[in-house]
């Protein structure tokens, strides 16, 4: 019999496995407490419930938390971990503290197939979706799991491209019985798949982030591959019109690229694209790898982009990058040599 992972269900999940045993919903919650508040990985240490339970537990489940297999930390103090799941996928996560603000950017898929020309990401290729438990693994087994205030869907992988576990997932994170971490502390980004942009509007409070690259059709098309098949002004309709519960952040994410889509011509096209909206544009700069002859706009150039755009009644910030020394930036996951050093270490150890 194969066990079934505790990581990764829903207290209602976890009852529907021991309630036929005449067990209760508390111990349910009991259970999906120890996991997700407490990062229980034996099920011999879960508190709360009486021994028979254990004893089934262990018969049928297992925790499902597995710890990273290496670690680098930039000197900004954030952390990138490598995880390898039991067949062999492996993915990154980036832990970015901040003062009293603790933030863990979880990957969705290891690799990711949506092609887009400057995420390194995409060069790795596409390895397969992660389960709704190997996306929560990696907030509650990090060593400062504890200290998590945020979370944001922006590692590896599209997440809607793999929408379903992304969904559990946040239900999971938000969830009394789960992290208990709010909504609004709790955001996914998407280059834009139009119906799971739609869903997820529909089905979860957590805050969405859109990564544009341009105003402009062709412009995005040439870099953003799923613009031919969802096009970004159908979905920042779409967004526009969602009705925006208090406190929850349709955003834009614009990464800004020296003479490529920070022209005068790209903010006003800006402009007109968010008129009259509650989107808010993030502004972020842009990190060129190995031989690419593009570069970011310079911080002045960011500035005069935010402040036209807060003039024009847009909210707008600029935003500034962790991690970079490491390759733990936006768009720059799998790019380094975390994978390969932690390869060379296997291979020294069997040596």
């Amino acid at each position: 019999m194969v066990k079934k992972s505790l990581c990764g269900l829903t207290a209602e999940e976890i009852f529907s496995l021991i309630g036929p045993s005449g067990f209760t919903f508390s111990h349910a919650v009991s259970i999906s407490n120890s996991i997700y508040k407490k990062s229980t990985g034996e099920i011999s240490q879960i508190t709360k419930i009486p021994k028979k339970l254990k004893e089934e537990l262990a018969s049928n489940t297992y925790s499902g938390i597995f710890m990273p297999v290496a670690s680098e930390v930039s000197v900004d103090k954030t952390v990138k971990y490598l995880f390898r799941t039991e067949t062999g996928k492996e993915f990154e996560t980036v832990f970015i503290p901040d003062n009293k603000r603790n933030t863990v950017c979880v990957s969705t898929q290891s690799g990711c197939r949506m092609g887009c020309q400057f995420c390194v990401t995409a060069r790795y290729g596409f390895r397969g979706n992660l389960s709704a438990g190997e996306i929560i693994n990696q907030i509650i087994s990090i060593p400062n799991a504890g200290k998590v205030t945020h979370v944001v869907f922006m590692g590896m992988g599209e997440p809607l491209d793999n929408l379903e576990n992304v969904l559990k997932a946040c239900e999971i994170i938000t969830a009394g019985w789960g992290l208990a971490i709010s909504p609004r502390n709790v955001t996914v980004s998407t280059v834009g798949i139009t119906h799971g942009v739609e869903k997820f509007l529909q089905s979860s409070d957590c805050n969405l982030t859109l990564s544009l690259h341009s105003p402009f059709i062709e412009d995005r098309k040439r870099v953003v591959p799923a613009e031919k098949q969802y096009p970004v002004q159908k979905i920042i309709e779409i967004m526009k019109n969602y009705p925006v519960k208090k406190k929850r952040r349709l955003s834009v994410a614009y990464i800004m690229i020296k003479d490529l889509n920070d022209t005068d011509n790209h903010l006003e096209g800006l402009k007109t694209l968010l008129k009259d909206s509650m989107i808010r544009v993030n502004l972020l700069p842009y990190h060129p790898i190995g031989n690419d002859p593009n570069s970011s706009s310079s911080a002045e150039r960011m500035k005069f982009f935010k402040h036209n755009l807060v003039v024009s009644g847009i909210s707008a910030s600029v935003r500034r990058s962790r991690g970079i020394d490491i390759s733990a930036a936006c768009g720059l996951l799998a790019k380094d040599l975390l994978i390969e050093k932690c390869i060379h270490r296997d291979n020294r150890r069997m040596s």
